[in-house]
């Protein structure tokens, strides 16, 4: 969602200090009230990277439920490719509605994963969930035989979304209008609230660490990063299961966001009707699909013997205190989050060369992402930010989620997917999009930026992994 906004009601400003030591940049944030001379203290100055493997927190495990298929790989050849995956809506008759397209999941296949009883009920939001978080668990060779072998309760799952499961809430909604109380199916409230995600892939793998849910809109795959490296950092577990879910795609999903104003209208084209920082940029292309990673302490991840992807350094959540929807133009709440989550990671601005950006396509909110981008980064030139959603649309609570994998398979492979449709660029945006073309690129630090309607913003930090 676009809202990447920030002001605060009592008119404080925030004001940006740098000092230099010999760990390099450190952050100092300090909260000056605009009625006084005095400062208010805030952030403490960044800590050194983080060196202890117990807190270390590394990924291990990928899975992915997308608009080009559930295989990691393919989804991330597809996004190099430059491929849309954006087109004409065929889940339910959407010829009256102003918008009738969006990044819909076709041929889903559960085989495998799910019980043919079970995927017959699922919320589509569930399914998604559970097929992406057993191949992250597939991939960090945690399948069942391996899991019954460790201790579960030190293993949690934390995957939220910011709809839940809305075909079940629409369609209870329906029968008791339709034919009363008694009709309602007894899954309408179990497959219609956010926590039950974590909930059915804890019962289906017997994981029984931490398990919730996190709801923030847009920034949900985030703010569950971020959580669940601090419940590693704790000791609450050694493995954590984390990421975003979303399914949204249906009458009232869509009808929703329309009348908020936020979609793109653009029925005649819809593989270019996301077009991030594109002048021509109309609205946001709704998306759907699940992204699920495997976060684990770095002890734990080597005593097993783990394929160690990438680590996680750090993150950083606020909130805008400002709009429901729209953003702040100066993105001055974004930056802040970009800088604790620097903080959280022990990471100067100088080291990192290449941002996810939330890149919704509207208006407001692509340009002040890139003016909260610079207020952080003095200098540009190395850095490089693409927008996933080009290609993908708009995956809600999901977005965080897809997009942590496109930047560790970015860290892996040495290759950055586009930012398509970039036809007539924003002046103000002088930051290299990957336009159209994908480009050869040593990450080195990598941030991801998802932000939510509600003000909620969330920035996680990944590099390649060195012992």
């Amino acid at each position: 969602m676009a809202s990447i906004a920030t002001t605060c009601s009592s008119g404080l400003i925030l004001r940006r200090k740098e000092s230099t030591t010999n760990a390099g940049s450190i952050f100092r944030l300090n909260i000056f009230a605009a009625s006084k001379s005095r400062p208010i203290k805030a952030m403490a100055s960044a800590p050194k990277r983080e060196t202890d493997p117990k807190k270390r927190v590394v990924i291990t495990g990928m899975g992915v439920v997308s608009v080009f298929g559930n295989d990691v790989d393919t989804f991330y050849d597809k996004l190099l490719e430059g491929q849309s995956g954006i087109t004409l809506i065929d889940r339910f008759d959407s010829s009256t509605f102003t918008t009738r397209f969006a990044g819909q999941i076709r041929d889903f296949s559960s085989v495998g994963y799910i019980d043919g009883k079970n995927d017959r009920r699922l919320d589509d939001c569930w399914r998604y969930c559970l097929v992406a978080g057993k191949k992250a668990l597939e991939d960090a060779n945690l399948g069942p035989e391996i899991l019954k072998s460790m201790d579960k309760t030190k293993i949690g799952v934390l995957v939220g979304s910011g709809m839940g499961g809305l075909s079940a809430f629409s369609t209870g909604v329906e029968s008791l209008i339709q034919k009363g109380f008694k009709k309602i199916s007894p899954f309408f409230i179990p497959y219609s609230i956010t926590n039950m995600g974590s909930a059915l892939l804890a019962i289906d793998t017997g994981l029984m660490g931490p398990n919730y849910s996190i709801s923030t809109a847009c920034a949900t795959a985030n703010y569950c990063f971020f959580s669940a490296a601090n419940h590693i950092r704790r000791g609450d577990a050694d493995i954590m299961v984390a990421g975003g879910t979303e399914a949204a795609i249906n009458a009232t999903g869509v009808g929703g966001f329309i009348a908020c104003r936020a979609l793109s209208q653009r029925n005649d084209e819809p593989h270019r009707a996301s077009r991030p920082w594109d002048q021509n940029r109309d609205g946001f292309v709704i998306g759907e699909g699940s992204g699920v990673l495997i976060m684990e302490s770095l002890e734990h991840a080597t005593k097993r013997g783990a394929n160690i992807l990438g680590e996680y350094l750090g993150g950083g959540i606020t909130c805008d205190a400002h709009h429901m929807t729209d953003p702040r133009k100066d993105g001055l709440g974004v930056s802040s989050c970009i800088t604790k989550c620097l903080e959280d990671a022990g990471v100067s601005p100088e080291e990192v060369n290449y941002v996810n950006c939330h890149a919704t396509s509207t208006l407001a909110g692509d340009l002040a992402e890139v003016n909260a981008i610079k207020k952080v980064f003095k200098d540009t030139s190395e850095i490089k930010m693409n927008g996933t959603k080009s290609m993908i649309g708009h995956g809600l609570g999901a977005a965080g989620g897809l997009e942590a994998i496109a930047c560790i398979k970015a860290i892996n492979t040495g290759w950055l997917h586009p930012t398509i449709n970039q036809d007539n660029l924003e002046p103000l945006v002088d930051i290299d999009t990957v336009p159209n073309v994908k480009k050869q690129h040593e990450v080195n630090v990598a941030i991801s930026n998802s932000f939510g309607f509600g003000g909620h913003n969330s920035v996680v930090a990944f590099a390649p992994f060195k012992p």
